[in-house]
Formats: structure tokens, sequence, C-alpha cells
């Protein structure tokens, strides 16, 4: 592998040892995948955040780093809100064990936005190269900006972050970004809302596995709704990577070659299947985390009443810092909107027994994160069940 000066110094332990051993994993990881170089990347995004994923050895390895990140660097959610844990239930010795893991992080020079959306809070651009982790961030990066990254494990987001590197291979290289597999949507997809486009996400995942699909049919594709479908196909599947025919970057320059590949055709009982109507305790959106737009969405839906069971709203705290008034709209019919956390990695949501949700990824996860039965619905009928 190409290392330059600098690299060569690192290694031999003239920045410390934390960015020795760093460095020294990445390498590890470019060998293994055979990568030639590193490459240099504008950003990191660093899982392994909720004291309920990485338990005490995880909290114990973090507070024995000694470096700075020097990228621009934000972390997953955790498993409470930095501000408001008490108000949403958290239990206090968990809160403290969780306030130790960002405090590590902090002490790193990893910035406390603790979101999956890291695309809302910092500009990315099409051929940034990244080292992000969250399957959900990666899909969309990957996809719809049209950036660069493969899904790093927690350590090597980490070790990214801390030296400003990571290992060139994979959908860094444009010849390992071309479709694999064709999914033709046969289905009027007009009135299809973000809720619909996980579900056919969450179909999807399960048929392409971890290769790289190509969508056609999907003429209403949105932003949001592309967020929803590339978070449940990493949830189900292991796509990092899709193709959307006229949409996305990559596929609106119209240059893959498509023939000879294989065809998927799903129909819109596969999708509408997923849309049971059982019983649920509570309700949760925001997985990943809601836009401006949705809030707006989920601040009129709910304008003038008042919610009758547990009703969650999940985004980043800068998005909330800059959309107050319509964050304060939903709390007054009673819902609460929480940042840095989530559905999936809070413990709060383990209390309850059947959780609606209007996202494919959190259909696919809350079933083993949770013990909870999911439901999903769209954000209409989410609003619908947990007023009436």
């Amino acid at each position: 592998m190409q290392l330059d000066r600098d690299d060569e110094r690192i290694l031999a332990g003239e920045q410390g040892e934390t960015k020795q051993k760093m460095l020294e994993l990445i390498v590890a990881l470019g060998k293994v995948f055979g990568a030639e170089r590193l490459v240099p990347i504008k950003s990191a995004q660093v899982s392994g955040a909720s004291y309920k994923t990485i338990g005490e050895y995880g909290l114990q390895w973090l507070t024995s780093l000694d470096a700075k990140a020097i990228v621009p660097a934000v972390l997953n959610p955790i498993g409470m809100p930095r501000e408001r844990w008490e108000e949403m239930g958290v239990d206090p010795d968990f809160a403290a064990k969780q306030q130790a893991v960002v405090a590590a992080y902090e002490r790193l020079g990893i910035a406390l936005e603790c979101t999956c959306t890291p695309y809302y809070l910092r500009e990315t651009s099409f051929g940034d190269h990244l080292a992000w982790s969250e399957s959900s961030a990666v899909s969309y990066a990957n996809s719809v900006i049209g950036a660069r990254t493969n899904r790093e494990g927690g350590p090597g987001a980490l070790a990214a972050a801390l030296v400003g590197k990571t290992p060139c291979y994979g959908l860094h290289l444009e010849e390992k970004r071309k479709p694999q597999v064709i999914v033709r949507v046969e289905a009027d997809t007009r009135n299809w809302d973000i809720s619909h486009y996980g579900a056919l996400g969450y179909h999807a995942g399960k048929l392409v596995g971890n290769r790289i699909p190509f969508f056609s049919g999907l003429e209403s594709a949105t932003p949001e709704r592309l967020k929803g479908l590339g978070a449940a196909m990493a949830a189900t599947g292991a796509v990092a990577l899709y193709h959307v025919e006229g949409v996305t970057p990559e596929a609106a320059q119209g240059l893959f070659e498509l023939s000879g590949l294989e065809v998927i055709n799903v129909e819109t009982g596969d999708v509408e299947r997923l849309f049971k109507e059982i019983p649920v305790d509570a309700v949760a959106v925001g997985c990943p985390h809601c836009s401006p737009l949705e809030l707006g969405e989920i601040a009129g839906l709910l304008k003038g009443k008042v919610v009758t069971m547990p009703f969650y709203v999940f985004a980043s705290q800068g998005v909330i810092d800059r959309n107050q008034k319509t964050v304060d709209q939903i709390e007054k019919s009673g819902a609460r909107v929480f940042a840095d956390t989530c559905m999936v990695v809070s413990p709060v949501m383990e209390q309850y027994e059947a959780i609606m949700v209007n996202s494919g990824k959190a259909l696919a996860y809350v079933p083993d994160m949770c013990a909870a039965v999911a439901r999903i619905g769209t954000i209409a009928e989410c609003v619908k069940v947990a007023t009436e």
C-alpha cells in the first residue's frame, strides 16, 4: 500500500500511540480489501455511540484513546437525549454511562451532533470521499448525493476521523459503483409517501442482498422518500448504494450498461401487504431522523389535535434548533420531539409491546432491538392512531 511521508511518521509513533494504532487499523483494513492507497476524507460519522450497544468494554476502550479528530466528525444516535433524558424516562444509571460515552467522544474531538442524518447538518457534495458508518447515512450519501463511502465499522470510522484518511477500495472506486441487479417497480407510486418507499426497501433488501440495485418506475421519488428506501434496504439487506432511473445523480447521467442484469419485478401487493392493522401502545417516527419537511408535515397533521398515547418524533438537534416553531407546534399536541436518539437505540422503547412506525428500517429493527411488534403506516396514519 502506498503511504506518504506523514503516514510513515504516524506509523512510527511520532504523533502519539493512539494515532499510530488508528493508522495501523486503517492500513490493515486496506490490505484485507486490496486497497492500493489511502484517500483523504471530507468528514466522518462514527457509530458505536449508544451505551446500549457498546456497553462497558466499549466505554473503557474509548476512554483509553488520546487524539483529536482532524476532519469534521459527528456521532450516530445515542441511547437518550442529552438534554431531556429525564423527561423521556431514561434510567439515571444508564444516563450516567451514556454521558460518559459522550464525554469520551467529545474529548476525541467528535462533534456532539448525534444523528443518522449528518447530511442535514453539513454540506456533502457529489464525489466527496467520506468515512461514514451508519447504514442509512451511508446509503443516502452514496445514492442520493453521489458521495463516496463504504459502510465503516465504528472503530474504522473513528480511526478515519483521527487520521483524516480511509482505505481507497469498494465504493470509493468508480468501477465498483455500477448496478448489479434491476428492480422494476410495477406499481402506481404517485401517491406513495416515505412509508411506502420504506416498505419497498424492506421487501427489496431481502431480494438483492448486498448487490447494487437499479430501480425503474419510481417517478415520485423525493429525497425524503429515497432516504426511507435506502435505510430499509440497508436493514433487511446490506445495500450501501442504489440507483434510481432518471433521479439519483449517477443514474441521471445515463452511463450505466444494464443489459444482461437480473430483473426483479415488484408489484403493488408486495408493498401493500406490509401495512397490517394491529393494535399498538406507542407511535414513533424519525428513523432515520426527520428532515425539516417531515417535521412540517407532522406539525400540520397534528394541528388542533391531542395525542392519546406516547408519540415520539426523532430528529437531530441541529434540525430541531432551526425549526423550533414547528417543533413547538408538534409538542402542543402532547407528542414529544427528541434529539440525539431514536426508537432503535434507546432502552426507553423497550417498555412497549407494539410500536407503530413510518419506516421500513424501524419495521426491520424494532422487533429485535426493542422486543416489540412493529406496525408500519404513513405519517398521516401514525397521527390518526396516536390521536384516536
